[in-house]
């Protein structure tokens, strides 16, 4: 009878044991096809992404001038970066954009769509959404001629400001050393504004009205609501808006390129604009790629955190 019974049981085991390698062998299958589906787009992350990245790490290491022999340095480009002083005051300008770019435009960005939401609404709340949004579809070489007309000491800027009695304080904004770098940053807030607008819009269209109306039947005014719904709520959307205008705070180029060319002296120059300095008129492609590395460290120094910070995923 023991015999007998432990024989059932083994027979009773077979199906199941059976049907768990059917599941593991239709996992496997579901696996590689996941991989295959996935391949090209990561062969394209690869050889255009991941293969540029490696080499520029082992450029930083030769100093080359593009044509000739390079020459092993080891890690000198990277102390000549984090050490020379025009190289920090470059990686300082860039840190300072972050103030307009990211701190102004996220911020007057949560106050023109709350303001859009509560108060424009219909199709001239559309058309305000189209025009703030417009920058983002102009191209930033078009901008950068734009406004580096606008603020020239014959433009429209200063035009006003003599018009309205203060002529006494216009000047060329762009050409001068204790304005050029903010003036790039307010053409960086114009730029940006209506991306976080409209991102921000977005988040607040997924609000739930009954939050207001409990709050307002609560004795809660505008700013109460702002703070402690609004704000709270759109957590998510202000992540994305700090990530993407940091992002092209430490990357920016075109703006700067067009309207200051980094002048005058090192005023409003850029890492991103240093690098092609660097590269293709200097022929120090070692140094040139050694800023490039530091300048990718200091995007994920700083995003990795204020992902980590608002509770999103690292983009």
């Amino acid at each position: 009878m023991p015999a007998a019974s432990a024989a059932g049981a083994r027979a009773q085991d077979r199906p199941a044991t059976a049907l768990r390698r059917s599941r593991l062998r239709a996992l496997r299958r579901a696996n590689w096809a996941g991989w295959l589906m996935v391949a090209p787009a990561l062969l394209v992350y690869v050889i255009f992404v991941l293969q540029p990245l490696v080499i520029t790490v082992q450029y930083s290491l030769y100093r080359w001038d593009g044509i000739g022999a390079s020459q092993w340095v080891g890690l000198q480009n990277y102390v000549t970066v984090l050490t020379d002083q025009n190289f920090i005051q470059i990686l300082t300008n860039a840190f300072q954009l972050i103030l307009f770019f990211c701190v102004i435009s996220v911020g007057l960005g949560l106050v023109v769509a709350s303001l859009i939401r509560r108060v424009v609404t219909g199709r001239v709340g559309t058309a305000a959404r189209t025009v703030l949004f417009l920058p983002q579809v102009i191209p930033l070489v078009a901008a950068g001629i734009a406004w580096s007309w606008v603020l020239a000491l014959s433009g429209v800027v200063n035009q006003i400001l003599g018009a309205i009695g203060l002529g006494g304080i216009t000047q060329a904004w762009l050409g001068d050393f204790g304005t050029a770098l903010p003036a790039v940053g307010l053409i960086g807030v114009w730029v940006l504004l209506g991306l976080c607008t409209v991102l921000l819009l977005t988040g607040m269209g997924k609000i739930d009205p009954a939050l207001y109306e409990s709050a307002r039947i609560d004795g809660a005014g505008p700013v109460q609501e702002f703070w402690s719904i609004t704000v709270p709520s759109l957590r998510n959307e202000i992540a994305v808006c700090i990530t993407v205008t940091a992002i092209a705070a430490l990357a920016s180029f075109d703006i700067v390129y067009i309207s200051t060319g980094g002048g005058p002296g090192l005023a409003t120059m850029v890492p991103g604009l240093e690098i092609y300095q660097l590269a293709f008129v200097g022929q120090q492609v070692g140094l040139a790629s050694a800023l490039a590395v530091v300048l990718v460290l200091l995007v994920l120094i700083v995003v990795l955190p204020i992902q980590r910070m608002t509770g999103g995923e690292p983009l």
